[in-house]
């Protein structure tokens, strides 16, 4: 979503760096190409206004004229400030208070409520929590039938509502339902339109009157840029929102909703969505945001992503065979299946620091291939191999690599540039191995 913004701002830092030392007359200058840089990936105007404002007063100061390194610093203010405009904190669901604990997902009409709501539930479980899904909008047919297969899909009770019952009722006879069938969480999918209306917000206000909700959602389409802040506005302004759900994070939108609707509305984006399956929802974290825009990656959601996709023992186990250079293109194979898990190779990338930049360098080289056509071409060689080959890639002669060539849909030349791809892991793992990994950054990588 900020891949253009973050590419200006690189740009505008780079000029900045070229500086040396800073003075007010190129402060202001950079200033002026942030400001412009926000303003056309659709941020609110008196939100830019405020943030460069900020940023000045900051960086004119002792903090930046006075330091070794002024570019740097002005970076880190930039940095911080984006980190407080997205609100600071990243905040969880409120989960305190005797249960069970309502919590209402409100919106617009295709903005994605039925699908977080899913998404949501699947959180909460993981989170040792035992919702129940509650259908309530009774105008839209798909909207019971969708929030049932999902149910079902996530092997979790979904209440039992039909087309023609009143909302309201629905809503208090689920908290009931709950109680009794020890559920924590009641999760109310309600009704939406294409626009805000006085009889969308007055059932959404008898709503909130029926079951007293722990949360009040808003989920708002990312895609849709100031509109979404607009309406989270005019829903907080009847409900009181107690957060902000943002959808389709994983488009190409310009990321004015993200960055403006927290110091818009007051609330907090408390989750985004990252996709249409159900795992694809993500806390919302400010400075990871803000360090994922200034180029400066997100080792710690990396980080998290990972634990959360690697087999623990076959981790270990893989772990050993580095030590002792023994890895066959079987883990390599296997690696990369834990790795898909994680996401796509290049939100992968992005958040390795220095490695978004490098990706957006390889995209402008004619005939460079996306990386995941990359990944799918290396798994479609390796398993066109026989166990033997696989094990010792030193039995791989001209006419096996033909066979494999033939198999996996490549050519030769495919094929050898795998092999010599592999020999050259060994040898790095076989380095890294012999002087660490901080040695080896230090000998044998680039600018270390």
């Amino acid at each position: 979503m900020f891949e253009s913004l973050s590419e200006k701002l690189s740009l505008t830092f780079k000029k900045l760096r070229g500086h040396g030392k800073l003075n007010e007359s190129n402060i202001n200058e950079a200033l002026r190409d942030v400001r412009m840089n926000l303003l056309e990936a659709d941020v609110n105007y008196k939100v830019v206004k405020n943030f460069t404002d900020s940023v000045k007063k900051r960086a004119l100061g002792t903090e930046v004229m006075e330091s070794l390194t002024p570019a740097q610093q002005f970076i880190k203010i930039v940095n911080e400030e984006l980190t407080l405009m997205m609100g600071g904190d990243s905040k969880g669901v409120n989960l305190t208070g005797k249960p069970p604990l309502a919590m209402m997902m409100v919106g617009l009409q295709g903005s994605g409520k039925t699908t977080s709501v899913g998404k949501l539930a699947r959180y909460l479980t993981i989170n040792s929590r035992k919702p129940l899904l509650v259908p309530a909008d009774v105008y839209r047919p798909a909207a019971i039938e969708q929030l049932k297969t999902l149910g079902a899909q996530l092997k979790l009770p979904v209440y039992n509502s039909s087309i023609g019952d009143d909302p309201v009722d629905i809503s208090r006879r689920a908290m009931a339902e709950a109680l009794a069938g020890g559920h924590d969480v009641v999760l109310i999918d309600t009704a939406g339109r294409l626009h805000v209306d006085e009889q969308l917000m007055a059932e959404l206000r008898n709503i909130k009157a029926a079951v007293n909700p722990a949360e009040i959602l808003l989920v708002a389409d990312a895609m849709t840029g100031q509109d979404a802040v607009n309406v989270a506005e005019k829903f907080d302004h009847d409900l009181n929102l107690t957060g902000i759900v943002l959808t389709k994070m994983d488009g190409d939108a310009r990321g004015g909703a993200a960055l403006s609707i927290r110091a818009v509305t007051g609330k907090p984006i408390k989750f985004v969505g990252m996709g249409e399956k159900m795992d694809a929802l993500e806390i919302f974290h400010p400075d990871r945001v803000a360090s994922r825009i200034l180029g400066m990656g997100d080792m710690v959601s990396l980080i998290e992503k990972a634990q959360g996709a690697y087999d623990e023992k076959k981790t270990i186990e893989l772990q050993k065979k580095l030590k002792k250079n023994d890895f066959t293109l079987d883990d390599w194979l296997d690696s990369m299946s834990q790795m898909k898990k994680m996401g796509s190779v290049e939100d992968l990338m992005e958040m390795i620091p220095g490695f978004g930049g490098m990706m957006k360098q390889m995209k402008g080289v004619k005939g460079a291939r996306p990386p995941e056509d990359e990944m799918k071409k290396i798994v479609a060689i390796i398993r066109s191999m026989t166990p033997g080959e696989r094990s010792n890639h030193a039995i791989i002669d001209g006419s096996r690599r033909r066979r494999i060539a033939s198999g996996s849909g490549t050519n030769v030349q495919d094929v050898n540039n795998l092999i010599r791809q592999y020999m050259e892991m060994r040898k790095m793992i076989k380095k890294i191995n012999k002087v660490g990994v901080k040695g080896f950054m230090r000998n044998f990588l680039p600018g270390q």
